[in-house]
């Protein structure tokens, strides 16, 4: 969840980069559009409007490649709905963020009897990184691309986040590279690269967290799903503090929709599992 509403924050706050590195293109007058999509609401990850061509570019961020339902399907989905409201050309790109080998992500199109609809699929640890790093808005997802020596592309991206001279964006974008790193890096060793007091000096980066559990756990609790919103919480909680003790782990098991809501916001202030054992005990 935490790198989907990432991605999300890139795609919504830097359109016209997403625009010029996808499309190729020097985008003009670009209007970020309501991701949610009626009749029976679904929400797109993000949809900018290229307002000088009349064009679409809609961008599904993907961390694993199963489903449901299934992405193919998603996809033609949201252009029926798109084309409905907006009728213009529309530009469907699926990136999956994390490498897998799943034949699931080179699969780019739905077919049934009499339908075909097809769309766009970025493999990002198949793409050349030296694009993504000369762009400030795309050096986290610089840390996913295609390279002999991971942790030196890593050195490079937390260098280029250091020549920010602009503090807020700095601080934005070097949270930004801490959550995605962590689809093919040890934290600790994103720790150690990244200044976390800069991380924490970044409102957008726990507003991004917070959302992302909130709205998991809200989506859990309309099902009657206690076990998804604990999930959420302990994707949160391993996210910040690393792996959960099996102790704690079982303590977390038993609370309560409500406690597991209280949880993720207390969580944004731990720094260590003390913390988190602590707030269990004043449970």
């Amino acid at each position: 969840m935490a790198y989907d509403n990432i991605c999300k924050y890139l795609a919504e706050e830097y359109p016209s980069e997403f625009f010029q590195w996808i499309l190729g293109e020097e985008p003009r007058d670009i209007q970020v559009l309501k991701a949610e999509l009626s009749a029976e609401p679904i929400h797109a990850d993000a949809l900018s409007l290229l307002q000088s061509t009349n064009q679409i570019l809609h961008l599904e961020f993907q961390t694993l490649p199963p489903s449901e339902p299934p992405l193919p399907f998603r996809m033609l989905d949201y252009w029926v709905r798109l084309q409905r409201k907006y009728r213009c050309p529309i530009e469907q790109v699926v990136i999956f963020l994390k490498s897998t080998t799943s034949d699931l992500v080179f699969t780019n199109e739905f077919r049934d009897t009499n339908t075909w609809h097809s769309y766009r699929v970025i493999r990002l640890w198949e793409q050349d990184p030296l694009p993504l790093l000369a762009n400030r808005a795309l050096l986290p997802l610089a840390t996913l691309a295609r390279s002999n020596n991971p942790n030196q592309l890593l050195q490079q991206v937390v260098a280029e986040v250091d020549n920010i001279e602009e503090k807020p964006l700095r601080g934005n974008l070097a949270a930004c590279v801490d959550v995605l790193a962590g689809l093919r890096f040890e934290k600790e060793l994103v720790r150690r690269l990244l200044r976390e007091e800069v991380m924490e000096e970044s409102v957008t980066y726990q507003d991004i967290i917070q959302k992302g559990v909130q709205k998991g756990l809200q989506q859990g609790l309309d099902r009657g799903k206690q076990e998804e919103a604990l999930l959420l919480v302990i994707r949160q909680l391993t996210l910040r503090l690393g792996l959960i003790d099996p102790v704690l782990q079982q303590q977390i098991e038993g609370l309560s929709i409500t406690r597991l809501e209280e949880l993720s916001e207390a969580l944004l202030n731990f720094e260590t599992v003390t913390d988190l054992g602590v707030w269990l005990e004043q449970g």
